[in-house]
């Protein structure tokens, strides 16, 4: 995979000396193993005055962001607000670079966390207001995965935080990673964490995990009540069953699983194998639920 970059065009509460919104244009790399360290990626931010939002402004912009960084164009941009998808795929077709809706912008996530509480208050015109509810996602019911794209066999695994930083020496056909240093906003994950996991086992594994590959996986989580399942959630809105969860000793696990992710900041991972026995892995991802930016 090429360079990825996420990127957010948005009003921020800050208001001009007309009493209009200013926006910002938001763009940073996206990490794409556990190696990589935060303050080598790249970001770039620019507002945008309130009468100039529009996608020549925007690909203007993002012209200078790709001037301004070292590795040129990215092979594609990620972006979370359905609202400005028209926008913002017009500018990225115009310059070549394919826009996609993503839940798996979580470096942007951080960075707007820091910028609302750091950055936001110490501009004229600050003012602090409720969320816009327009940035919601709209949830969509869990589908069932296709049959060829059911594994054979699944597992709940842990695995220690630290054994991450050797991620780049597995044998991993498809798959995508962060850096778990400042994955979370409170304090770092110790070595010893255990990052909980699905690992899922078909002769299909290879491609199972193609596939996976391009639908932006972007976390997993159990759901509860009358009809327990393990979902897989994905792109921008898309749920996908990968368990009915009717053995009681499973369902401990899925809701061990659940508490194991909340005291990990969230991040899990998923999984192909072709057998229980196989030392590599036909794809891996490095996932995390995180709230939605408002």
């Amino acid at each position: 995979m090429g360079t990825v970059w996420e990127l957010d065009f948005y009003s921020r509460p800050i208001l001009d000396e007309n009493q209009k919104k200013i926006w910002e244009l938001l763009v940073c790399e996206s990490p794409l193993d556990t190696r990589t360290k935060p303050e080598s990626l790249f970001r770039y931010a620019q507002f945008c005055p309130n009468n100039q939002v529009n996608s020549i402004w925007l690909r203007t912009t993002l012209e200078e962001a790709i001037a301004s960084s070292k590795t040129g164009a990215p092979q594609k941009i990620r972006f979370f607000r359905r609202p400005m998808t028209k926008m913002i795929v017009k500018a990225c077709d115009e310059l070549g670079i394919s826009a996609q809706l993503s839940r798996r912008t979580f470096s942007l996530y951080f960075w707007l966390q820091e910028r609302m509480q750091e950055v936001y208050p110490k501009e004229p015109g600050y003012q602090l207001v409720a969320p816009n509810p327009s940035v919601q996602y709209q949830t969509q019911p869990p589908q069932p995965l296709p049959d060829a794209l059911r594994g054979q066999q699944w597992a709940f695994v842990t695995l220690p935080a630290a054994e991450f930083e050797e991620m780049h020496e597995w044998d991993i056909g498809f798959g995508e990673a962060f850096p778990l240093i400042g994955a979370t906003d409170t304090a770092p994950l110790a070595p010893q964490t255990p990052i909980p996991g699905v690992v899922i086992f078909s002769p299909r594994a290879t491609p199972m995990a193609g596939w996976m590959s391009g639908i932006e996986p972007a976390f997993i989580k159990f759901s509860g009540g009358a009809s327990p399942r393990l979902l897989l959630e994905t792109g921008e809105s898309n749920s996908w069953v990968l368990a009915n969860l009717k053995d009681p000793k499973i369902l401990e696990e899925a809701k061990n699983f659940e508490q194991a992710k909340q005291k990990a900041g969230m991040v899990h991972f998923l999984a192909f194998q072709s057998t229980p026995q196989t030392e590599s892995f036909a794809g891996f991802w490095l996932l995390q639920e995180l709230p939605v930016v408002k």
